[in-house]
């Protein structure tokens, strides 16, 4: 964006119809009413974005930050009161529409405070017409709602909320739209996702993403490549590639390409250090990616595998298209060829109709996986998919018994994983002071483990080496080591 020049931009003239010089002019139509409006009041005008859900939601933020900041917003601290707020929102599960629900009903005393604040909302849940409907009723003072393959209009809807009293909604059912080179304004200056594709074909029956990020669509090879070298020429270190389904990357572009070969050609960029991706589905992962993966300097050695259960009648009525013994031999491919791989996985327990003997598989597959860590989830009924209308839903008490059985068993294979590395020196990107203790630093391994250790925060955004002293489970605790001294607290041992 630092080669827009918005002054150059006549906003007296009709509104191009082309991307994104179309959204370029509407910016700069958001920019002059800022202004004026920071001079009437003799202050900056502040935003607020709260984002859910996912690290696509995360990149989408970005994106809406940095349109924000191109208009002239600054984002609200803690003292600050929001001129603009807008919700980021996920509809993975119903409890994530509640929490939304619950801070819109907070605001409405705020709102009724400062008729002026724009209230904003966008993200999957947007993309259900009743929620849409709900808020329209019982959220009337809601100023803009848009969904998740519109967000490029952002600047042009904002426009609208600014000369207009009525709340402008505009949601799209679908869209094969890409629209490249936005404002973007990243959270950390030194690592980036980066969207390689959008939507999911997959329609796993407990999921509702498909029905509200659309069906897949991929970013052309040259234009992803050219965002990851601006990236590195602005200092980001390690990207992550982004999409529902990273293996499926490809198909319907005009040249197909592997998500395999796309790596290569990310390997290639010169400055760039670490690649990582998610999310891996079992079903797409080729002999071709494992191979790449193995010959690499720069893609971590971490992939997160989603198995979602071990049993092959579940997984039939989930629609994953794989079976337990074909994910167990996938596995064991990856590890014959990356020995040192860390592989997490994400795991439904009490999906409809789970029997005891079910479960079990599951259990059967984390204890021959032996997961470096595993996000487990309770099942919980998603109005929309067709799970939700499944009969024979687990009882409660059962469900809660095998999660509890099923993260004792994730615990502990996290921890014996840990324990194997425990006194090698590996290389940690360090991401931030650390939270609870100042005087620390934590950052990231290659394989995605968290090590917190000793240090100052001029490390940030840095790779250094680091001993690993103590396991913990689902990290470590580690000593820095420069130049082959072992520094302890202020004593430095060679």
């Amino acid at each position: 964006m630092n080669e827009i020049d918005f002054d150059e931009i006549d906003i007296n003239e009709n509104a191009p119809y082309e991307e994104p010089q179309r959204q370029y002019y509407y910016i700069k139509k958001c920019r002059d009413y800022i202004q004026k409006k920071k001079q009437e009041l003799s202050r900056p005008m502040y935003f607020t974005i709260k984002t859910f859900g996912c690290q696509m939601n995360a990149r989408d933020s970005e994106k809406i930050h940095g349109i924000l900041e191109n208009i002239g917003y600054v984002e609200a601290s803690e003292n600050d009161t929001p001129d603009l707020i807008l919700f980021n929102t996920c509809t993975v599960r119903e409890n994530a529409n509640l929490k939304v629900y619950g801070n819109l009903g907070n605001l409405k005393k705020e709102k009724a405070k400062n008729p002026d604040m724009i209230i904003g909302l966008c993200g999957c849940m947007m993309q259900e017409p009743d929620v849409v409907e709900k808020i329209k009723k019982s959220y009337s003072f809601v100023n803009l709602i848009f969904g998740t393959h519109n967000l490029y209009k952002f600047g042009e809807l904002l426009n609208e909320v600014y000369s207009s009293n009525k709340m402008v909604v505009d949601v799209l059912k679908d869209t094969k739209l890409i629209v490249e080179k936005l404002p973007t304004e990243r959270k950390y200056a030194f690592k980036s996702g980066v969207n390689i594709m959008f939507g999911c074909d997959n329609f796993c029956t407990y999921c509702i993403v498909p029905y509200v990020r659309g069906r897949e669509r991929s970013r052309k090879p040259e234009h992803i490549i050219r965002e990851i070298k601006d990236l590195v020429n602005d200092g980001v270190v390690e990207i992550m590639l982004l999409g529902q389904n990273v293996n499926s990357y490809g198909k319907g572009l005009e040249n197909s390409i592997s998500f395999a070969k796309l790596l290569q050609m990310v390997e290639e960029i010169e400055g760039l250090k670490r690649i990582r991706f998610m999310t891996s589905h079992p079903k797409d992962l080729s002999d071709e990616l494992i191979d790449v993966m193995s010959k690499s300097k720069k893609i971590c050695r971490h992939i997160h595998l989603p198995v979602q259960s071990g049993s092959n009648s579940l997984l039939k009525r989930m629609n994953r298209h794989y079976t337990k013994e074909s994910y167990l031999e996938l596995v064991d491919k990856i590890r014959k060829a990356m020995p040192d791989i860390s592989i997490t996985t994400d795991i439904i327990v009490g999906f409809p109709g789970e029997t005891e003997e079910d479960f079990e598989d599951t259990m059967d597959v984390v204890k021959k996986v032996r997961y470096d860590s595993a996000y487990t989830f309770i099942y919980s009924k998603r109005t929309g998919t067709p799970a939700a209308k499944f009969p024979d839903q687990v009882p409660e008490d059962v469900v809660k018994d095998r999660f509890n059985r099923l993260l004792k068993q994730v615990q502990e294979d996290s921890a014996y994983r840990n324990a194997q590395k425990l006194g090698n020196t590996v290389d940690v990107l360090v991401e931030e002071q650390n939270t609870q203790n100042p005087e620390f630093v934590t950052g990231k391994m290659d394989n995605n483990s968290t090590v917190h250790f000793k240090g100052n925060k001029e490390l940030i955004g840095q790779i250094v080496k680091v001993h690993l002293d103590e396991a913990k489970g689902f990290y470590y605790y580690g000593t820095i080591v420069t130049n082959d001294a072992e520094i302890h607290g202020d004593e430095v041992r060679i």
